[in-house]
């Protein structure tokens, strides 16, 4: 697996502790967005050093192999992100599966990007990896990811009663998968 990838329109990277200040300013442009479907954030995430030890864990993880985050960038501009693929708990042996989790910024919606940064990253984790399956997990009010999702072929498969607890609460969320083809 390689650390960077192009497609026709973006590049996708996994960026190292140096990136800390344009990933925080993409943290902080989509604050209100992004908390709306997220975990509570520690005090401390929007600062240049949590983002520095976050982007060294997740470098370390990438290269192990057991998590991958994509920071997806314009050719045009590649200076600043536009959203993230993230590839979590990638299991080998008789799962050979992960989980699939995407943001981006609310500015590049509607434009293709985040279909075309899903589709580099599955063929990535059927492609390079091997990998049989791949889940996400999300909200039912959340029509803009499923319709991304199904629109992608990804199956719903169930409810996942009180899945995570979002800003304090225990929400549901619909469990879909693609299997490799």
């Amino acid at each position: 697996m390689n650390l960077i990838y192009e497609t026709d329109r973006l590049f996708l990277k996994v960026l190292r502790p140096d990136a800390a200040k344009k990933v925080l300013c993409f943290y902080l442009d989509n604050k209100e967005l992004f908390e709306k479907y997220e975990a509570a954030r520690p005090e401390n995430f929007y600062t240049v050093k949590y983002q520095k030890s976050i982007l060294l864990c997740e470098y370390n993880l990438a290269v192990q192999l057991s998590a991958v985050r994509f920071y997806v960038f314009l050719k045009e501009n590649p200076d600043q992100i536009i959203g993230t693929v993230c590839f979590r708990n990638i299991a080998h042996s008789i799962y050979e599966s992960c989980e699939v989790g995407y943001k981006f910024d609310s500015r590049f919606w509607h434009q293709g990007y985040a279909t075309e940064s899903l589709m580099e990253g599955i063929d990535i984790m059927f492609g390079d990896l091997k990998l049989h399956r791949i889940e996400a997990c999300v909200m039912p009010e959340n029509t803009p990811s499923i319709r991304l999702l199904e629109s992608l072929y990804f199956k719903r498969e169930g409810l996942l009663r009180q899945n995570a607890r979002i800003n304090g609460k225990w929400e549901d969320h619909y469990l879909y998968s693609l299997i490799r083809p």
